[in-house]
């Protein structure tokens, strides 16, 4: 009945097809619709319809150690990386949490996402993006909101897909990237939250996916940001072990619909996620596990890349453990732990861990070959020379210069004029003679 009732394996598994693709795919820049997704962000759903359930709500302080955000393996393991390549992200509204099976792809008598799972999976090989199927919330749990179809990074929603349309709609939209003729592409605006709250798959993302997203729908109206952030429950995306699962779809300063997967939010990180990602534009990178597009090896790399911008660096364990209390944000982010969560200060984690992604990453190249050309030795902050003997150096290099005091610069000065007068005192002596 209850995912922890699987083997791990079992339990890990995702509805991913991973197609070979021949070329990535940018798609347009958003446009304004006028079409509200109110049901993302109907209050029924956010507690009547699944919150109090006995299976997937929290049911006490004992079941927070076991399952929640108080659990043993709570931030225990590193998240960067742990997000598999994927192009595109395919959502089917389907009915309500609590009604979802542990296997819905499989469910004998949910026909739509199981027609809708084995057409997918028939058809990978002509897809040429490697796409990823996920159910999220249907409104209320009736049929009548059942069907819609969201895509990612298209921005784009087909409404009312039936059983009877599944095999046309994958032909024509995922296959040959078209459009499904009996419906009309309705284009997406703002971002959008999807939180993993599949409780019948695992317990863990059961009982914290439902407090992130009240707690999301909160923050969303205090700010008064309805109509421009848009948050659903989700089935599995992989990796119980990291609930609060979170993944955000939106647009970035440069007009690239980007998705971005956070792992270990827990309540008090949604705030932060709301006024530093969505309206700001910044990863926090204490709980990114990776981006949509990009391999795990990519995303490992393009974490370095920030912290290395932001004079952050990654600092091993030994290292950071004899750093003073400025370079505390830097040991944080070494061990995949939030600062802000260590020291109770929301701001202080803005200010130091927050990381601006606005430079593209030719930027981030280009700085490092201009830096490899003005040194002759190995440069300091270079993309192929990662890891943490470049971070060590890097510190290495801020200390020293820290460190050059007044008295070094005027003997530096003296040596210089020493230099040239015996060069002026040669060459006159060659004249004379």
């Amino acid at each position: 009945m209850m995912g922890s009732n699987n083997n791990n394996r079992e339990r890990e598994e995702t509805l991913t097809f991973t197609i070979p693709s021949s070329s990535s795919h940018h798609s347009s820049p958003i446009t304004v619709s006028d079409t509200l997704d109110s049901y993302l962000t109907d209050p029924r759903s956010a507690s009547g319809s699944f919150q109090n359930d006995g299976v997937l709500s929290g049911g006490g302080d004992a079941t927070d150690v076991e399952f929640g955000f108080s659990r043993p393996d709570f931030r225990q393991s590193s998240l960067v990386g742990t997000v598999e390549l994927y192009e595109r992200h395919v959502f089917l509204c389907y009915k309500n949490p609590r009604f979802w099976p542990s296997r819905i792809e499989a469910a004998e008598f949910d026909r739509l996402p199981r027609l809708l799972y084995a057409a997918v999976k028939a058809r990978k090989n002509q897809m040429k993006k490697e796409t990823r199927l996920t159910i999220c919330e249907g409104h209320d749990g009736t049929e009548t909101s059942n069907g819609d179809v969201l895509i990612f990074p298209d921005m784009i929603r087909y409404r009312r897909l039936t059983h009877f349309d599944v095999e046309t709609f994958v032909e024509e939209v995922l296959v040959k990237n078209g459009e499904w003729l009996p419906g009309t592409p309705e284009t997406l605006k703002g971002s959008y939250v999807f939180v993993c709250s599949h409780g019948s798959r695992d317990r863990r993302c059961g009982v914290c996916g439902p407090v992130l997203v009240s707690r999301f729908r909160e923050e969303i109206e205090l700010h008064g940001l309805q109509g421009k952030v848009f948050v659903s429950p989700c089935s599995h995306i992989g990796g119980h072990k990291y609930a609060g699962n979170v993944i955000i779809f939106g647009s970035s300063v440069n007009g690239e619909v980007t998705g971005h997967w956070y792992g270990y939010v827990s309540p008090e990180d949604v705030p932060l996620l709301l006024q530093q990602h969505i309206m700001k534009g910044e990863i926090i990178d204490s709980l990114w596990r990776g981006q949509m597009g990009l391999s795990e090896e990519e995303q490992i790399i393009k974490q370095e890349q920030r912290l290395l911008l932001n004079g952050i660096g990654i600092l091993d364990e030994s290292f950071a453990l004899n750093e003073s209390s400025d370079n505390f944000t830097s040991c944080c982010q070494s061990n995949g732990v939030s600062c802000c969560q260590e020291n109770g200060d929301s701001s202080f984690c803005q200010s130091q861990v927050s990381v601006d992604n606005r430079m593209s990453s030719d930027a981030i190249e280009t700085e490092a070959k201009l830096s490899a050309d003005n040194k002759s030795s190995k440069p300091v902050i270079s993309r192929t020379n990662s890891g943490k003997g470049a971070s060590r150096k890097f510190h290495s290099m801020t200390t020293w210069l820290d460190g050059w005091e007044q008295e070094d610069t005027y003997a530096a000065l003296a040596v210089a004029c020493a230099a040239v007068s015996v060069t002026i005192a040669y060459n006159c002596y060659k004249q004379l003679t």
